[in-house]
């Protein structure tokens, strides 16, 4: 690990004045920053401790809006009577990662900021070849052992895939990241335009300025998330990131048997949290059963591309978006 300088911010003008500063990083909880650093992914200059700025925890859940600061810890989230009554999905998919150690230290915001876990990024001696670390040096996963890569979004310059779980929950109910800036001045994101698809730009992963910070997210409650759920299957039971997972929302007309609205996101298969629109829509308007869920779920992976050992993901995810189907809708 380098040297470095530690700052403790004293306000967010103060914290994002000093972050725009080349060099500079934001520190809260510190698992995945602390843990680039070991990996010398990570050598920043100075970093920029925020975790004592108030008001960036709060979380505060209406009939209308859920807010969570950016400085909430996930274990927090997660154990909310608010969030698990009117957004399941959400305290799902945070209980259902990390451990219960790294979920007591993790935040909200750093959660959203969470770097890929794939292992040519992560180890720089070893794979010298990683467009997301040093651009245009190539991609050493595409030809490597990558059964745990993406298979939708993916580019001729990067097929890492997207870790996290929780922001697979945000992108199926269309939350918007509230970020500020050293003028503080707030802009807010749709979380599907702040997740970036590589493209020939691996290393640009977020929709953000300099200097800018995650202060909350918040998300519309509407009623397919009160009736939600995240399902992630893996390799093992606990601490292990999803071969895929699906955040879904089902919302019925009066009769009980037809779709008035449904919402799906993918994670484990994405180089972003992936948002199946196209199924979404052929839903609408359709009996829910099992045999039109597996029937139209099937396209989920459509576009889908492996790149040799990967391409199980592409089967598994459309049973997975199925089954979390039929256990938000109650069938199951």
């Amino acid at each position: 690990m380098n040297d470095f300088e530690y700052l403790r911010a004293e306000s967010l003008q103060n914290a994002s004045g000093e972050q725009s500063r080349d060099g500079s990083r934001f520190l809260a909880g510190g698992t995945t920053q602390v843990d680039l650093m070991k990996c010398g992914v990570e050598k920043p200059a100075r970093l920029i401790d925020i975790t004592f700025l108030p008001g960036l925890s709060d979380i505060t859940v209406t009939p209308h809006l859920i807010r969570i600061g950016a400085l909430a810890k996930m274990s927090q989230v997660a154990a909310h009577p608010g969030i698990k009554r009117s957004a399941p999905v959400l305290s799902e998919s945070l209980w259902r990662a990390a451990s219960a150690q790294l979920r007591n230290m993790a935040t909200i915001g750093g959660n959203l900021m969470q770097r890929t876990r794939c292992t040519y990024f992560r180890d720089p001696v070893a794979y010298s070849a990683c467009n997301k670390r040093t651009p245009g040096s190539g991609c050493a996963a595409i030809h490597g052992n990558n059964r745990n890569h993406a298979v939708l979004g993916i580019s001729d310059s990067c097929i890492a895939i997207y870790p996290g779980d929780f922001a697979v929950a945000l992108t199926a109910f269309d939350a918007r990241i509230v970020l500020q800036d050293p003028d503080g001045q707030i802009r807010r994101v749709n979380i599907r335009e702040f997740y970036l698809l590589p493209g020939e730009s691996p290393h640009l992963e977020h929709d953000l300025k300099p200097g800018e910070l995650i202060t909350a997210v918040e998300i519309p409650v509407v009623p397919a998330l009160i009736h939600s759920h995240y399902l992630k299957v893996r390799d093992r039971a606990s601490y292990e990131f999803a071969a895929a997972s699906a955040a879904v929302g089902v919302e019925l007309e009066a009769d009980g048997k037809t779709v008035r609205d449904v919402r799906i996101a993918m994670g484990g298969i994405g180089t972003v949290p992936w948002r199946a629109t196209d199924v979404e829509n052929q839903l609408k308007g359709k009996a829910f059963d099992e045999e039109t869920l597996r029937l139209i779920t099937a396209v989920v992976s459509q576009g889908a591309r492996s790149s040799g050992h990967n391409d199980f993901k592409i089967t598994l995810a459309p049973r997975v978006a199925t089954r979390a189907l039929l256990t938000a809708g109650g069938i199951s």
